[in-house]
């Protein structure tokens, strides 16, 4: 979820900055995302069963999984595909110049199957069913306003600090998730393909099948208005578009 810098040294030498292959970068997204739900999802398990009923505190134990996943994971892939990990991010890269569109498609593509994958693992490490719809329930207009502004939130935080300070960026959106756990009546989704795989968990971190579609438009219009928003207030400058754009090849 960083729009991190991934590059790669020429093979001819000439000392040409390119990004990875494509098939590396597809599949770093795939894992990462994997990874990524495997965390949210095995966490949000593990602390229902030790919590004793108590929801804050399952929901503090998932928090801090989460935060700490996301830093480790962002640090760990960033350098091979950006570290999004999140079709909102990704179609933020591509509004803002820091990715091109041809690549969106596929990075969806693998953040998706990534995610559900990751969802199948978690689910594998507890003995659950594979996959299995969620019974949630996340529906009303304050879940859905609070999708728009974590999104919101999550992608001004990348746009500003990929371009500002690009190696705090594992940082500080595993912090602004960790906050946005909390202060988001939704828990802070902020990621179509987050809400996509949690509809296949009925555990802690699931959401029902019904509600995920109107997340989703809530995340993408959240996302959307960030990325023309902290495009124009944080402006790109030559050092930051160094470290910004993670598709080029």
């Amino acid at each position: 979820m960083a729009m991190t810098k991934s590059t790669d040294t020429d093979s001819s030498g000439s000392g040409r900055r390119d990004g990875p292959p494509a098939a590396r970068r597809f599949v770093s997204e795939f894992i990462g995302t994997a990874m990524l739900l495997a965390t949210v999802v095995g966490s949000g398990i593990m602390a229902e069963n030790l919590a004793g009923g108590n929801v804050a505190i399952a929901l503090l134990a998932n928090t801090l999984a989460t935060g700490a996943g996301l830093v480790a994971l962002i640090i760990t892939f960033g350098p091979v595909s950006g570290a999004h990990f999140n079709p909102a991010v990704t179609l933020a890269a591509s509004l803002t110049g820091a990715a091109r569109w041809r690549t969106v498609p596929l990075y969806v593509a693998a953040q998706i199957a990534g995610g559900v994958s990751g969802v199948v693992a978690a689910h594998a490490m507890f003995g659950l069913p594979a996959l299995f719809a969620s019974h949630h329930e996340r529906s009303g207009i304050a879940q859905l306003f609070s999708e728009f502004v974590a999104t919101f939130g999550l992608v001004a935080v990348v746009i500003s600090v990929s371009r500002r300070r690009p190696a705090a960026a594992p940082f500080a959106v595993g912090a602004y998730i960790t906050a946005a756990y909390w202060f988001t009546a939704s828990t802070s989704f902020a990621n179509p393909a987050v809400t996509v795989a949690r509809a296949l968990s009925d555990t802690f971190a699931g959401i029902r099948p019904a509600d995920a579609p109107g997340f989703i438009v809530a995340q993408v219009l959240g996302a959307c208005a960030a990325a023309a928003i902290f495009h124009w207030l944080v402006p790109q400058t030559p050092e930051s578009s160094h470290h910004s754009n993670s598709d080029e090849s």
